[in-house]
């Protein structure tokens, strides 16, 4: 699934031809994602883009007429391309513009969202945007919010705390599991055990990670691309995920693994302790 360094990958690459650009209309070619998309946008023409954003994992393309909100759902990416270029199999939503460019919407297992909202104020209280928590790369997010919140969470294994998007936003499977090999923290330590300069050494890796991963163009394990159509290099970075019985690069032993919360946590039990 796309993480929060694959979205802004994917705003980055989109920006170019979306600032300041028109879109004529939008046209969709199968309305059943998973949510369905809203008849009224194929009615819309000549949107003036005033802003792109990202929230968590959501893309913001905010219009004089509204905004449109995307998620890339597990297999979603969005394409730039020329208007007469072919179609791709799944290929779900066109935007037009009037520059004669398009970005298409291709999802093969349909688990994204393409919704349509009146005004900005209306998406920010929807229930995709209003219980999120902050985001990992602003200033905002120090070692004192994240405690802070893992105090609240005290029972709470530092894994899954990582992954709740209400504590800080966009941190997937991927990226937790880095971010505590790099800490030298076991994924189920508890919430309460971790002191403030264990949030200071995790806030900072988090950045870290996240900015490097944006520089390499995002990681690509199976589906993910640019809007470019490139492919994520960070993946050469990764040091646990996905690397069961290798050797960890630190001490030698042998990656191991555990499912928490339905997901496959990667870490090294020697270099990782339980606080």
């Amino acid at each position: 699934m796309p993480e929060l360094p694959e979205v802004e990958v994917t705003l980055r690459g989109i920006a170019g031809v979306l600032e300041d650009a028109v879109i004529s209309r939008v046209k969709v070619n199968n309305f059943f994602l998973r949510e369905k998309i809203n008849e009224e946008v194929v009615k819309l023409s000549d949107l003036k883009v005033k802003s792109l954003s990202r929230r968590a994992k959501y893309i913001i393309i905010e219009t004089d007429k509204g905004c449109l909100l995307i998620h890339l759902g597990m297999t979603g990416h969005l394409l730039v391309c020329d208007s007469a270029s072919d179609l791709k199999k799944h290929d779900h939503v066109e935007i037009i513009l009037s520059n004669h460019k398009e970005i298409r919407f291709n999802d093969q297992r349909r688990f994204g969202l393409f919704l349509w909202f009146e005004n900005m104020e209306q998406l920010q209280k929807s229930r995709y945007i209003a219980s999120l928590g902050p985001e990992p790369l602003e200033s905002s997010f120090t070692a004192s919010v994240l405690y802070n919140e893992l105090q609240n969470h005290k029972k709470k294994p530092i894994k899954q705390a990582l992954m709740d998007n209400a504590i800080v936003v966009g941190i997937g499977n991927i990226y937790a599991s880095e971010v505590l090999f790099s800490c030298g923290i076991h994924p189920k330590s508890l919430c309460g055990n971790i002191p403030i300069e264990k949030c200071e050494q995790i806030v900072r890796v988090i950045k870290e990670t996240l900015l490097t991963s944006i520089s390499r163009g995002g990681t690509t394990i199976r589906d993910f691309s640019g809007a470019d159509g490139k492919l994520g290099y960070f993946v050469q970075n990764l040091h646990v995920y996905g690397k069961e019985g290798e050797p960890c690069p630190v001490c030698h032993k042998k990656i191991d693994s555990l499912k928490m919360g339905g997901r496959s946590t990667f870490f090294c039990p020697s270099c990782q302790k339980i606080l």
